[in-house]
């Protein structure tokens, strides 16, 4: 889980010149906007979370964050950084560990075929489902060359869902998140439903109880309040985490999976921690002290640096 950011819906004023006296017009009177019967117009909540996030964006955006260059010469890794980063970013998890130190006890992916769904609150507009869609199925291509895995996206009996909702969609989160996670804690359950405006988005992927980081599911959701790019780095960071790269650290860098929103899309760095991840040499449940010496073999690899 992340921060967020919002954009609210402007009224647009519109003026005429009008004849001094009754004459015949040229141009035929224009008809009031007939909106479709299923329209409904959002909420003051929702219409306050759009504001909120757009003046969010903006500051960071002229606060030199949200980088969409994946960074360059002032943002230097090697093969000794980058599996640092690994473990960092593989093994632990900032919000809970088995053993009580942020370890997680093992390590998390995909076996099977990763099918990404996109899945719409009621409120989403159909030219915004649209964009959504595109952009979520381009990063799914790519995350696929990248992990060398099947991952595609799929209309329908997917097992990754990315879910976009506005706060006017509780009710259609709730059903569906109930519908895809029957075992979900009434608690986590809230977060999907009354998400905190301090976070922007948030993935939930695991395995079933007797193989639990072998991941089968994966749900998302962003905020549908956010503007383009916040909802863009929101794919990019959550999907990426969804398939086994769960933690953020500060220590990461040039990295989406850092708290500090310096960068709002998957960097080359990225790449490379998610080709290690996929790689066949590690194996899926492996403990942190039995795979270091092969994350220090895949991190010279990929990086074209001699053992």
């Amino acid at each position: 889980m992340r921060p967020l950011v919002v954009a609210a819906l402007g009224g647009v004023a519109l003026t005429a010149c009008l004849p001094s006296s009754p004459g015949t017009s040229l141009v035929p009177e224009q008809r009031p906007q007939v909106l479709p019967a299923a329209y409904r117009p959002p909420s003051v909540e929702s219409a306050q979370l759009r504001n909120y996030y757009r003046v969010l964006q903006q500051d960071l955006l002229t606060r030199g964050l949200l980088r969409t260059d994946g960074g360059g010469p002032e943002t230097p890794y090697d093969a000794d950084d980058l599996a640092e980063h690994f473990e960092e970013i593989a093994f632990y998890n900032e919000y809970a560990g088995r053993s009580g130190s942020g370890l997680t006890g093992g390590l998390s992916r995909w076996s099977g075929p990763v099918k990404l769904v996109a899945d719409f609150g009621p409120s989403v507009p159909e030219a915004q489902r649209q964009r959504d869609q595109t952009v979520l199925a381009t990063y799914g291509a790519r995350l696929s060359r990248v992990t060398g895995h099947n991952i595609t996206t799929t209309a329908r009996q997917g097992n990754f869902h990315v879910i976009f909702a506005s706060a006017d969609d509780r009710a259609y989160v709730a059903e569906k998140v109930r519908d895809l996670l029957p075992n979900l804690s009434d608690n986590d359950l809230q977060l999907f439903v009354n998400l905190p405006r301090s976070h922007y988005c948030f993935v939930l992927a695991g395995g079933p109880q007797n193989a639990p980081f072998e991941y089968i599911r994966g749900v998302a959701l962003i905020r549908a309040e956010h503007p383009d790019l916040v909802r863009d780095s929101c794919i990019h960071e959550e999907v990426a985490q969804g398939l086994g790269l769960l933690n953020d650290s500060p220590k990461v860098r040039p990295s989406i999976f850092n708290d500090d929103d310096e960068f709002a899309y998957l960097t080359s760095h990225d790449e490379l921690l998610l080709k290690m991840l996929y790689d066949p040499r590690l194996r899926t449940g492996m403990r942190i002290e039995e795979a270091r010496p092969i994350i220090r073999i895949l991190a010279r690899d990929v990086m074209g640096q001699p053992l």
